[in-house]
Order: C-alpha cells, then structure tokens, then sequence
C-alpha cells in the first residue's frame, strides 16, 4: 500500500462489505479531508449489510455503486479544500454527515434535515470508516474547548439524533418523559433529556438496558415484559408530557400509544415497517400530538450533542471498546443488527491493529488540535 492508499471498509451488498484499498481522496471546494480517528457503526448499517441497500441505492441485493460506510465519525482536519480557511487544518471535528442544498424550502427554514436534496455521508456517498474521508466544512464541528477525545466526539452524530428528538417533543424541565427502548439512540435519548431537566422514565424488555438507563438517570425504569408503563405512570400519579418510541416495532408502538395521555405528545423515533394499527380515533378527540422526527439539525443539535456528551465524565458504559476495522463485520454489523445482544455502541479505529479499550477521560482543550501532518 502506498501513502497515498487508505483502507476503506466498503459496501457492496447484501452480507458483502469488504476492506480494500483505496486512493486517499482530496478535498474539493468547500470540503477538508478528515483523518478518521474513531467511527461508530448503527442499526442502519447493519440492516443494510443483513437485510437490503435501503438508504444506499440498489436494486435489492447489490449496491448499484460500492459506497464506504460510516457516518458516525470524528478525526483531525488534515487538508482544506478551496474556500475553506486554511487555519481549520489541525482541528479535531465530528461530522454530522447529512448534507443539504441550503436554497430549498425546508433549509431556508432552518429545517436542514428535511432538505429537498438531502444526502448522508457513509450512504450516499464515502463515508469515515476509512482511514480517511472527505466532507463540507460547514458540517464538521470542532470539538473545541469541550476536552472531548476522539472516541467521545464519535458518539456526535447520535447523540446529535437524540438531541433534535428531545426538542421536536418539547421535552424540558420538569417535564415527564417515557422513553420506550434503551437501545442505541434511547441511550442517548435518555441522557440528553436527563441534561435538560426532564423526569425521565425508561422502558425496555432487556434488564441491562433498563441497568443503564438507570446509570443515564433515569427517574424510574419499567420492564414492560411485566408491567405496563401506562399503568405504572397511573400507580405514580403521574401522566407523561411526551412519549417516546424508539424501537421502531409494532409492539413498542402500542406501548408508547397507550402511555400517551390525552393532550399529550408522542414522538416517533424508530421507523415503523409495514402499516401499523394505531389509536387514529382516539388520537384525534383526546387532542394527542403525534409527531415524527430524522436525523437532526447540523447547526442546531450537532454543538448541543459535543455539549451533552462533555456534560458526563465518561461513556464507557455505551462504547466500552474500539476495534480495528478488520473487526468491522463480526464486530459491528452482525452484532448492531436489531434484536441482537450488542454493546449500546460499538466503535472502530481504522489505524488500529488490535481491539483497545475507548479513551472517554476529559483532555485538555489544547490537545483537540494536532496539527495538519497526515
């Protein structure tokens, strides 16, 4: 391999993701080319890798382009494009990866990620579990005086997600919040509405998640393979201000739906499959808010998230380990497909050669530039 090749884990199709070789590539105008120093892996890489190319273009089986994964990354500015300020080389950035025109109707609203042309790096287009990756400038976001390492600020773009789903439900201080899954993004839901002063409650069939929702701060936690949270809220005197689904099943979507009082608001954040029954009637004369929410707002949510993640001492808990890539399939997308027993977040190094335990201490703000020397 020569200094000018990288190793890319790139996907191909169904149960076909293979490491390669690839050319570094450049940035263009408006672009920097990002040294990845840490990159997590989802529930949709992995249903892309087990099931079928949804987000990426295909034709059910194969890609109709082979596209490198990875949207949720971070690592050091080691090249500026044309047009981007020069002095941004040396910056530690995680990237939010979705990308929008600017001009349409919905981003000149501020509502980026409905953007009419919006496209997600690691999908779309090559995305950061490589040893390098290509993005605008304008959604790579310094960690700046947060102290947060790499492996912390990988966990950006997620907690990004859960950022902007806590703020479509309105869920504030000393509001109630139930959040039904403790899977990846209800972790990180979880925290995010803790940090702003919601009393949450969790909800999940698995003792470990509702173990961790517990050390996230939840309020109260509910097995609901035993108790029903709708009842469970009653026997507290309490109602919830906004629901959340988060398991995306027909299951947690009766549980979230029951749970909703009149007046309330439920928030859809797992993605439903196929035509689910829903309460429609008594939605509409009980006044209940349903609201849907995606991925989330650069700008907006991206610095809140640096600032959520900084707010806790470590995330140990929710990525314990980071792997080299060559770990990417046995690691990553097998055990991050949904249903599987997983880590909340599993992370990948594409310098590594051996699996070492993730670096969540504080660092100093000084130690977040490192200087442009790919």
């Amino acid at each position: 391999m020569t200094t000018d090749a990288m190793t890319a884990a790139v996907y191909h199709g169904v149960g076909d993701v293979r490491l390669e070789s690839r050319p570094r590539p450049r940035p263009a105008a408006g672009e920097v080319l990002v040294r990845v120093r840490a990159a997590g892996v989802c529930g949709s890489d992995a249903a892309e890798y087990l099931h079928a190319p949804t987000l990426i273009r295909g034709d059910g089986r194969r890609a109709a382009e082979p596209v490198t994964l990875g949207h949720e990354f971070a690592g050091d500015i080691v090249e500026a494009g044309p047009g981007v300020d020069p002095a941004r080389v040396g910056e530690l950035v995680v990237c939010g990866a979705g990308i929008s025109c600017g001009d349409c109707a919905m981003c000149r609203r501020g509502r980026t990620n409905l953007c009419a042309g919006y496209h997600t790096i690691g999908f779309h287009r090559d995305g950061g579990l490589a040893g390098y990756v290509t993005a605008p400038a304008g959604i790579c976001v310094a960690v700046g005086d947060r102290g947060l390492g790499p492996d912390t600020a990988a966990l950006g773009q997620p907690m990004a997600v859960a950022v902007h789903a806590r703020r479509r439900g309105g869920a504030g201080p000393g509001n109630v919040a139930l959040v039904v899954g403790v899977g990846g993004i209800g972790a990180f839901l979880t925290y995010a509405c803790v940090a702003a002063g919601v009393r949450v409650w969790a909800a999940d069939v698995a003792g470990t998640r509702l173990d961790l929702a517990r050390a996230l701060g939840a309020e109260q936690v509910i097995d609901v393979r035993t108790t029903a949270p709708a009842a469970a809220l009653a026997d507290a005197g309490l109602r919830a201000d906004v629901v959340f689904e988060v398991t995306g099943t027909a299951g947690g979507l009766d549980t979230a739906a029951a749970a909703t009082p009149p007046g309330g608001r439920l928030v859809l954040v797992g993605i439903q499959h196929g035509t689910p029954a829903v309460p429609a009637a008594r939605w509409t004369l009980q006044e209940v808010d349903v609201l849907g929410t995606v991925a989330h707002v650069c700008a907006d949510d991206l610095p809140a998230a640096l600032d959520v993640l900084a707010a806790r001492p470590t995330w140990a808990d929710i990525a314990p380990t980071v792997h080299p890539l060559g770990m990417l399939v046995r690691e990553g997308l097998t055990p991050a497909a949904p249903g599987a027993a997983r880590p909340t977040k599993v992370l990948f190094d594409p310098a590594a050669v051996e699996a070492r335990p993730a670096e969540h201490r504080r660092t100093p703000a000084a130690a977040t530039r490192t200087g442009g020397a790919p």
